[in-house]
């Protein structure tokens, strides 16, 4: 099918889809056996300039936007999801500050995250603010020209590796998330340590781990826009992002769907491949049509936002709800489609499935999706 990618964006494509089948592809069993983050591979996509799609060319970037990111993205979950999003959550971190950061924080940081000298992470999750953020409990409290950062973010990719943190935390805790304000955290600084990783079911190779807070002193320098500006720039920042998280479930859709394919082809039952009977052919067909309607749902949310739309909150809910729906249904089919084989860990496909999981989950759970784009509808009603 015709994307109508211009030369550039086949380029960025090919790189990536280079990338994921030379050295993501070999190695991906064994990073999630090992539960291990994929460093040495990031740094090779630094070399590759693949950090560089997503930032603004001022900023040391290539000016790709969030298409480009998608297109990058895609690729490396055809091949691993844990290292997809290892990826992303570089560019997660960073888009805070591209949408509200002042200029000097552009330039001083952007530019490190386009090279992929740095590494970034976004903390919004907490134990008790996960769908819930009001419920953050994390505070900031202003003391000369630092804020004093005290509480406890869970599970945030990319924690304990990254090295540039944006983090929410309340300055006001009496006006709820009207009081919250972002800030520019460094690895290192003092008073900032880390908790438990976790051990997950799936994207094993990323790593997922506690931020702990302790008299963690910030400069005033640091703050993301203004003060009570936290969640406001959480929304922005989650709604540019989410068709990222739609596009690694499109990779890991498209990833197990190409196993599937080619083990039908290969697999002789009744003296012929089982593609060639009908249950497993629908299946097939089902998945394919699933996987070219959730692309061109993500592509088409990506461009909207890359051409400077205003509003596109319910399109990036959309295309992060059908994509990663249709990843969890995909890859069930396509264990099922290779039946006891799909099952076994030595077979890529329960892996798959378990990458697939999460998707439905993070960067807001698609419940929490279809409240969203209710409400957009509701809202769109009213002005009708």
């Amino acid at each position: 099918m015709n994307y109508f990618l211009t030369e550039e964006q086949k380029m960025i494509q090919d790189l990536a889809r280079k990338a994921a089948q030379e050295l993501v592809a070999p190695v991906a069993a064994e990073l999630d056996e090992k539960e291990e983050f994929p460093r040495e591979i990031l740094k090779q996509l630094a070399q590759m300039d693949l950090f560089a799609v997503f930032y603004p060319i001022e900023y040391g970037g290539l000016g790709g936007g969030v298409f480009a990111n998608c297109l990058v993205t895609e690729q490396l979950a055809r091949a691993c999801g844990g290292v997809a999003v290892s990826y992303a959550a570089t560019g997660l971190g960073g888009t805070p500050i591209l949408l509200m950061g002042s200029e000097e924080q552009k330039q001083k940081y952007l530019p490190l995250l386009a090279r992929g000298e740095k590494i970034g992470a976004f903390a919004l999750t907490e134990a008790d603010a996960g769908s819930d953020a009001g419920n953050m409990r994390t505070t900031a409290k202003k003391d000369g020209d630092y804020y004093v950062l005290n509480g406890t973010k869970q599970w945030i990719t990319n924690g304990g590796e990254a090295d540039l943190y944006t983090v929410v935390a309340l300055t006001d805790p009496s006006r709820g998330v009207r009081g919250a304000t972002a800030f520019i955290v460094e690895a290192g600084t003092p008073g900032f340590t880390y908790g438990k990783k976790e051990k997950k079911m799936g994207i094993r190779s990323s790593a997922t781990r506690e931020l702990v807070f302790q008299d963690c002193r910030v400069p005033k320098e640091n703050v993301i826009g203004r003060e009570g500006m936290g969640f406001i720039a959480a929304l922005k920042t989650l709604d540019m992002t989410r068709p990222g998280v739609g596009a690694q479930a499109l990779g890991i859709a498209q990833g197990a769907f190409d196993h599937a394919l080619k083990y039908s082809a290969e697999r002789q039952q009744f003296g012929q491949a089982i593609i060639n009977f009908q249950a497993i052919g629908h299946m097939l067909a089902d998945m394919a049509t699933q996987i070219e309607a959730a692309r061109l749902l993500v592509y088409a949310t990506a461009r909207t936002i890359d051409s400077g739309a205003k509003e596109y909150g319910k399109e990036a809910s959309m295309a992060k709800l059908f994509a990663s729906d249709v990843a969890m249904r995909v890859t069930t089919d396509a264990v099922q489609v290779a039946g006891g084989y799909g099952y076994m860990r030595d077979f890529p496909l329960e892996k798959y499935m378990r990458d697939a999981k999460i998707t439905q989950i993070y960067e807001g759970t698609n419940q929490i999706q279809r409240n969203s784009i209710a409400a957009a509808l509701a809202k769109e009603a009213r002005r009708a």
